[in-house]
C-alpha cells in the first residue's frame, strides 16, 4: 500500500542555557531549558535524504547559546520571540518554529552576619540557591508573521488545611467515599495561558516578567479566598480571577492532580481523629483524581490543546 509523509517537525530538545549578567559587584541568573522545533519545507530530507532544507539541529542548539549573548534574557518570552522569529525570517524552508522553555529561578543568599572572617562577606551579591517552588513555562510558536505566546508553570503545590468540602456525588453500589465537610485540599498546579499578543504592528508588547508575577499571585491568592466544594470549582475561581484581571491573558488551562489526604483511622487505638481538633492524616499519593479544565474570556477561541498540561 502507498505511504505518505504526515506532520513533522524537528529541531535540538533541552539546551541547557544559563546566562549570568553582571551589574558591579552584583548578579543575576536566568537559567533556561530550551528545546526548538521546526517545519516547513522538509519533504525531500524525509522522502529522498536530501538535507538541502535541513538546518542541522547542531546550529539550532549554538543559536540558543548566541541569542543568549546577543540578544540577551530580559524574560524567557521575549528570548523566545526572538528566536523564533530569527529561525523562519532567516530560512526561507523553515515556516514555523516553536520554542519552549522551561526556566528554574533562583534566589541570593544572603552574606553572614558582621564580623566574619571573610572579607565582604556582609555584602556578597553573587551567590544563590535554587529555588524549589514551581518551574516557569514558556512556549513561543512563529508562522506566517505572527506568533502565539504561551506562559505557564508546573509542580505548584499548594494545600489548604480547612474550608473544603465534598458531598453531595453520585452514589452507586461501588462507592465507597464518604462525604466530607472538612477536609484539605491539595494540589500540584500544572498550567499554561495563553497570550493576545500577536505581534501585530501596533500592538503593545506585554511586560513578560510582570505579568508572569502577577498571574502566579491571582491564582495564588483565589485558591486561598474561595471556600471550596469541589477542586474544579476551585480551578474556576483561579482561572476566572487571572482573566478579568490581567487583559493580555485571553486563556488559561489547568492540570490540577489531587493530592488527597484522608483521615486516618485511629478508633482501633481508642483515639478520636476528627478535623476540628487537629487530624492525622494518610497523605496518599496515588492513585489520584485529575482534574483539568480551560478557562477563557468571553468571546475568546480554546487554543492551548488539552494535553498540554501533561507535558
Amino acid at each position: 500500500m502507498p505511504t505518505i509523509l504526515g506532520s513533522n517537525q524537528y529541531g535540538k530538545a533541552e539546551n541547557r542555557v544559563v546566562k549570568i549578567t553582571r551589574d558591579g559587584d552584583t548578579h543575576h541568573i536566568k537559567d533556561l531549558n530550551v528545546s526548538v522545533a521546526l517545519s516547513g519545507d522538509l519533504d525531500d530530507v524525509h522522502l529522498t535524504g536530501s538535507n538541502a532544507n535541513c538546518l542541522p539541529t547542531d546550529t539550532t542548539k549554538n543559536t540558543c547559546f548566541a541569542f543568549a549573548k546577543e540578544v540577551g534574557i530580559e524574560s524567557a518570552e521575549q528570548y523566545g520571540i526572538e528566536l523564533a522569529r530569527h529561525f523562519v525570517d532567516s530560512q526561507p524552508s523553515i515556516h514555523r518554529a516553536r520554542i519552549r522553555i522551561e526556566e528554574y529561578s533562583w534566589e541570593r543568599i544572603a552574606g553572614s552576619d558582621a564580623g566574619s572572617n571573610f572579607i565582604g562577606a556582609d555584602e556578597v551579591k553573587h551567590s544563590f540557591v535554587r529555588k524549589g517552588q514551581e518551574t516557569r513555562l514558556v512556549q513561543v510558536t512563529y508562522q506566517n508573521g505572527t506568533f502565539e505566546v504561551l506562559s505557564g508553570l508546573k509542580d505548584l503545590t499548594v494545600m489548604n488545611t480547612t474550608n473544603s468540602e465534598f458531598w453531595g456525588y453520585i452514589k452507586d453500589k461501588y462507592t465507597t467515599l464518604k462525604e466530607d465537610y472538612d477536609r484539605i485540599l491539595a494540589t500540584s498546579l500544572s498550567t499554561w495561558w495563553r497570550h493576545n499578543w500577536t505581534g501585530e504592528e501596533g500592538q503593545r508588547t506585554p511586560q513578560w516578567n510582570k505579568s508572569y508575577d502577577q498571574a502566579k499571585k491571582h491564582i495564588l491568592q483565589a485558591f486561598v479566598e474561595t471556600y471550596s466544594l469541589s477542586l474544579q470549582q476551585t480551578l474556576f475561581q483561579m482561572g476566572s480571577r487571572v482573566i478579568n484581571n490581567r487583559t493580555e491573558i485571553d486563556e488559561i488551562r489547568f492540570s490540577a492532580p489531587n493530592k488527597h489526604h484522608f483521615r486516618q483511622d485511629l478508633s482501633p487505638f481508642g483515639l478520636e481523629n476528627e478535623a476540628k481538633d487537629g487530624a492525622v492524616y494518610w497523605a496518599a499519593d496515588r492513585p489520584y483524581g485529575l482534574i483539568e479544565a480551560t478557562i477563557l474570556r468571553d468571546g475568546a477561541d480554546q487554543r492551548i490543546p488539552l494535553d498540554m498540561t501533561n507535558l
